[in-house]
């Protein structure tokens, strides 16, 4: 591992594409604020399955975006730009990027930036934007999910797993879930879990009696192609079906005459592609709509594991073997 020097910073590097074995800490240039940038001092760095792909070079960063892996950042804003008006130097702040987030500093328009709960760990900062803003944004702004409605959500156990699972419950919203994992199941359980299905099972079937043959109001899909003739078959009339994750597979045949017959709705989404307006408009509502339940302690993530930095490979290793429960964090 190399020293940071004048003028550069420890990040994350990918040399070349492989096993976590690929990744270094490693010196890159720091990175200067445009006008409407803010430099953020990191403190944490949460881990996700797109940095996994990305190491494995099957989801390359969008043009223009750092080639550093990191979707997420809690820090300290450290410089600011001519034209930022709403943060400071000292300022507490969590935001998503499109890469760049696994290094000591980062910069981000000041829109995207969101301020840190007063009183909160900047660890555990570390581990809400990504997992809360995809769960908030694909279940309640896209999906529309309502009181009442019951919320489908797979891979539970999942960083935003467990996002979803506590946004869903703030909303008064029925939560059904399913994992592979039984030990994932229990601890969903004692977060508030309504009804834990084992993945290997017939989960359509018990998904349908659960919810008295209506089925799921709305499938937060973090699987992908296993799942999805089950999950057209336990989805309810007028149901929204969102694809956020594919871990276990992009292809599988879909049977339209049951997707009609339920007049449902099925659509992918991503937050990493989109434009900065785009998540400023997310930084915008989830700062008015979620962040208080930080404060009230509605939400509190679920935090598997923080490893330093320099053991990227180890963080990497622990999600790719669906040992993690929750988030997984560096800390710089």
């Amino acid at each position: 591992m190399k020293p940071a020097i004048a003028g550069n910073m420890r990040a994350v590097v990918i040399p070349e594409f492989g096993g976590p074995e690929v990744l270094r800490l490693d010196a890159v240039p720091h990175p200067t604020p445009s006008r409407r940038e803010v430099v953020v001092r990191v403190h944490a760095s949460g881990v996700n399955r797109a940095d996994t792909l990305q190491r494995r070079g099957l989801y390359p960063p969008p043009p223009g975006a750092s080639e550093v892996p990191g979707l997420e950042f809690a820090g300290v804003v450290d410089e600011v730009g001519d034209a930022v008006t709403r943060w400071r130097h000292g300022d507490r702040v969590i935001g998503i990027v499109a890469g760049g987030g696994c290094a000591e500093r980062v910069a981000v328009d000041e829109r995207v930036a969101v301020a840190v709960p007063d009183g909160m760990d900047m660890t555990v900062a570390g581990a809400i934007p990504e997992v809360y803003m995809t769960a908030y944004d694909a279940v309640f702004l896209q999906a529309g999910l309502e009181r009442g409605e019951t919320l489908l959500i797979h891979a539970v156990g999942s960083g935003v797993g467990t996002a979803a699972l506590q946004l869903a419950r703030r909303a008064g919203a029925v939560t059904i879930g399913t994992s592979r994992t039984a030990s994932k199941l229990d601890r969903a359980a004692a977060m508030g879990l309504d009804v834990g299905v084992p993945g290997e099972a017939e989960w359509d079937e018990e998904v349908m009696d659960a919810t008295g043959g209506r089925g799921a109001d709305v499938i937060l899909d973090l699987v992908g192609a296993p799942y999805l003739a089950r999950n057209q078959a336990a989805i309810a009339q007028r149901g929204r079906h969102v694809v956020v994750g594919v871990p276990g597979g992009i292809r599988a045949s879909l049977d339209l005459r049951l997707l009609m017959a339920r007049r449902a709705r099925i659509f992918g989404t991503v937050l990493r592609a989109r434009s900065v307006e785009e998540k400023a408009g997310l930084a915008r509502d989830f700062t008015k709509s979620v962040l208080p339940g930080f404060a009230d302690g509605a939400l509190e993530p679920a935090i598997d594991r923080v490893f330093p930095a320099a053991r990227v490979a180890d963080a990497h290793r622990r999600m790719e073997a669906n040992e993690n429960f929750g988030k997984i964090v560096l800390v710089w």
